[in-house]
């Protein structure tokens, strides 16, 4: 039917389930099976985020006196057809998958740990101030880009970049001890977004009040937290960590500080206090916090006396 034979040219079987992880990095040509319903030709599709194929035979029932095969382009391969559970795809040749590249750099930096002197000296703690600085990176230049325009954007790429290094180098330096791999990081972030969205996986109730709550009574069941406070880093900035208890507060019903209605703009009257702080000697920083604890504490104290 394609004219092609298959042990000559070399022609892969992949399970259309498995497409993006199985055929990563496979020049072609491939033939796609089990691909019996739509949303697993949109699959297909989504596997690249760039450069995919031109085009691809969708062939169905074959042998059959109904068979079906027909080439269409690879934009239409979800839309085309009407897949059924003898639906298969032949693709001829395919570009990089999104999967494939994540392979090739973890490879890189399995490599650069093996070879070179600087990398494979490196250890989770010393690697702490890199991740941070490049988290900060991130930061920056997501302020700096312009959907519109589309300023920026080169910037904000380069710079998920760097942090995504980070994320394999640490997974690499963990799979060397047997602590993890980055398949292990990678499920395990699936499986927990999986676990905490009932509302999309689910049944649960989708308004955003009730997402609320089953995302936090999710996530103390899932740490075996006593409190809603527990999962709040210490570590974090005070003014983020003030954020935060102030967040989990209301949602417990603790009385939190009524919200000020300073006069002008928000960022100069933070400046102010801020300059208020320097000139009585307080540490500004230090002093957010401790109020911070003390509402952290009064809001556990609230919370353990409505469970008691």
């Amino acid at each position: 039917h394609l004219g092609v034979d298959p042990v000559e040219a070399g022609v892969r079987l992949v399970d259309g389930h498995r497409f993006a992880i199985d055929a990563a990095g496979a020049p072609g040509p491939l033939l796609v099976a089990h691909c019996h319903a739509n949303h697993v030709l949109s699959d297909l599709k989504l596997a690249f985020e760039d450069d995919e194929p031109e085009s691809a035979v969708v062939l169905q029932r074959l042998g059959l006196p109904d068979q079906h095969v027909v080439e269409v382009a690879w934009a239409d391969l979800d839309r085309a057809v009407e897949a059924d559970h003898l639906t298969s795809v032949f693709i001829p040749a395919v570009a990089t998958p999104v999967a494939a590249e994540l392979v090739r750099f973890t490879e890189l930096v399995r490599t650069l740990r093996e070879q070179c002197p600087w990398d494979r000296e490196q250890t989770h703690a010393s690697l702490t101030r890199y991740v941070v600085e490049e988290t900060y990176e991130v930061v920056e230049a997501i302020a700096a880009y312009d959907p519109e325009s589309g300023d920026g954007v080169e910037d904000l790429e380069e710079e998920l970049g760097d942090l995504l290094f980070q994320v394999v180098f640490h997974a690499t330096i963990a799979a060397e001890s047997g602590a993890f791999t980055l398949a292990d990081v990678a499920r395990g972030i699936h499986d927990k977004l999986h676990r905490r969205h009932p509302h999309v996986f689910g049944d649960a109730a989708d308004d955003h009040g009730s997402i609320t709550r089953t995302w936090e009574e999710i996530k103390r069941e899932e740490k075996g937290r006593g409190s809603v406070m527990d999962g709040i880093p210490k570590a974090l900035p005070s003014l983020l960590y003030a954020h935060k208890v102030l967040s989990k507060a209301e949602r417990i019903g603790a009385p939190v500080p009524a919200p000020a209605d300073p006069d002008g703009e928000l960022g100069t009257a933070l400046l102010s206090l801020v300059a208020h702080a320097r000139a009585q000697g307080i540490d500004a920083e230090a002093a957010l916090r401790a109020a911070t604890d003390r509402l952290r504490d009064a809001a556990m104290e609230l919370e353990a006396a409505d469970e008691g």
